[in-house]
């Protein structure tokens, strides 16, 4: 009798589970050793020539690579959209201009265009979502900062909750949205001018404050350099300040906040157990 053919499947997002996943297939015999070979193929990254796409970074750091679209074309955009949906990742394209949200949505119809954010977002292998970012900016025109921290970090597994135009030229804004504040796990902040809102914020709770300085303001905030200042120089302790708009770079601190606190509950001993 013909011994029996290690049956195929396909191992796509590489993360740590997958990687258990391939070696307990093939200490089952439900693959070959090529088959895991082919699985893990890819785990480095992608050489696309023009790119290469890093299918290893979830696995290292637990974010997906993302597609920075600036100054790339809509055609190296969306090979590297290809690469990365092949493998059921998450897609978070940012920066892009119209022509690249256009060729994005029309290749991807299950992903969604967030115009206000310049950002194209398809969910990959699904997820809990899990801890509160609340996502805050001082005035309306911080929005477009604050929706690209927002989709950041709820593709990365945040449940995130948004709070606009609170800045301190109206403090009463802010206050009397004390009990959403006092709820959130992480605050994201995001103000221009002279970026005072964050130090406000964190002196007000006890959770982390992500502070992003935007360069909204006139000729003397200096492109947003005023608020970068501001928030480095705050006398609020512990707060954290990205770069000047970056609010992907801000919604992947505050994922990566929620995903270790996450990690530590897990460790922490249950009622009667010894720690």
């Amino acid at each position: 009798m013909p011994a029996r053919r290690p049956r195929t499947r396909r191992f796509r997002i590489m993360d740590t589970r997958t990687i258990r996943d391939v070696l307990a297939a093939l200490r089952r015999g439900e693959i070959d050793e090529d088959a895991a070979l082919e699985a893990l193929r890819t785990l480095p990254f992608e050489d696309l020539g023009f790119a290469k796409v890093d299918h290893h970074r979830s696995l290292r750091t637990g974010l997906p690579e993302v597609i920075y679209g600036a100054g790339k074309t809509p055609e190296q955009v969306l090979a590297i959209a290809e690469s990365v949906v092949a493998r059921d990742t998450p897609l978070l394209a940012t920066r892009c201009d119209a022509a690249v949200l256009e060729a994005l949505a029309r290749r991807f119809p299950d992903g969604r265009v967030v115009e206000t954010a310049r950002a194209f977002v398809r969910e990959g292998a699904s997820r809990p979502h899990r801890g509160r970012v609340l996502v805050m900016t001082a005035g309306t025109t911080d929005i477009p900062v604050a929706e690209e921290a927002a989709v950041t970090a709820e593709l990365f597994g945040c449940a995130v909750d948004r709070l606009f135009d609170v800045g301190v030229a109206g403090v009463h804004r802010l206050t009397a949205h004390r009990g959403r504040i006092d709820a959130a796990d992480v605050l994201v902040v995001v103000a221009g001018m002279e970026g005072a809102l964050a130090s406000v914020v964190a002196g007000m709770v006890r959770a982390p404050v992500v502070a992003v300085p935007t360069s909204v303001g006139y000729g003397a905030s200096f492109g947003g350099l005023a608020a970068l200042l501001g928030m480095m120089t705050s006398c609020a302790a512990g707060v954290t300040v990205v770069n000047i708009d970056n609010g992907f770079g801000a919604g992947c601190a505050a994922a990566l906040i929620v995903e270790r606190a996450a990690i530590i509950a897990r460790r922490a001993p249950r009622p009667g157990e010894d720690a």
